[in-house]
Formats: C-alpha cells, structure tokens, sequence
C-alpha cells in the first residue's frame, strides 16, 4: 500500500512464459500487483478472483480464445468495466471483429513494441493523467 491507497492489479493472459513474466516483472517495478493466466481457463479465474484494474489480454491462447474470454467478462455484472488492452501477435484485421464493440482499452501489436511501451501503456490506463481545469474567472458585469 502506497500512500494509503490500494495497489493497482493486473491480469496477464498470455500462453508465452517468458514473455509473461518479463511483462509481471517490469508492471511489479512499477508498483502493480500482477497475476499471469497462461490459458483462457486460468485466466477466467484469475479475473473472476481479482477483479483486476486491468487485464492484459492476448488474444491467441490455449483452453478459450482472448476473445473469447472478453466476451464472457463483459456478459458478467463483476466484469463489465474492468479496462483490457490487447496484446497479441495478430494484426488488428485479423483479430476478432467485435473487440472495440465489447470495449478494450487498446491494441498493440507484440512485434512493434518497444521495450518499456507496455509500461507506458499501462500507466497511462491506469493513471491518466489528470489535465488541470483553468480556474473560474469572475465576470465583471
């Protein structure tokens, strides 16, 4: 706890174990508590379990689809706002058509990020930045 608030969690779905523990190792530096699901199944539970701030979601893993696991999140009370981006090795056009309609975050591409761009992604969800509002000016009427 850090400040008094409550750490931020995040589900990694991701079948690739390297990848995924480069992924919890690098978002844990940061402060977030992490949790992998290597398949659809884990990764359910997971999620069911947390109710995380976000899921890292890929799209290509054993057991359910990521879109498949999207979808039955978002038919869920418990899951219908938790914020998901996307990462996968599928180009957007091939990836299931109704992502954007079931709400993601975001899509990234694996073999076009750069090594902390998944840092940055993730703190930018997860804490935007806040755009200070210009004060009231009184009206000289």
């Amino acid at each position: 706890m850090e400040n008094g608030t409550l750490t931020k969690k995040i589900v990694i779905v991701e079948d690739n174990e390297a990848l995924a523990e480069i992924y919890k190792t690098r978002l844990e530096l940061l402060g977030y508590t992490c949790f992998i699901g290597y398949n659809g199944i884990t990764a359910l539970y997971f999620i069911q379990q947390q109710i995380p701030d976000l899921v890292l979601l890929d799209l290509m893993i054993p057991d359910i689809p990521g879109g498949e696991v999207l979808e039955t999140i978002r038919g869920t009370e418990w899951g219908k706002d938790i914020k998901v981006l996307v990462i996968s090795n599928l180009n957007e056009s091939e990836a299931p058509a109704n992502l954007r309609q079931l709400g993601i975050e975001g899509y990234i591409v694996k073999a076009n990020m750069v090594d902390d761009q998944i840092d940055q992604l993730v703190v930018n969800i997860l804490n935007p930045p806040v755009v200070p509002t210009p004060p009231v000016q009184p009206s000289n009427d």
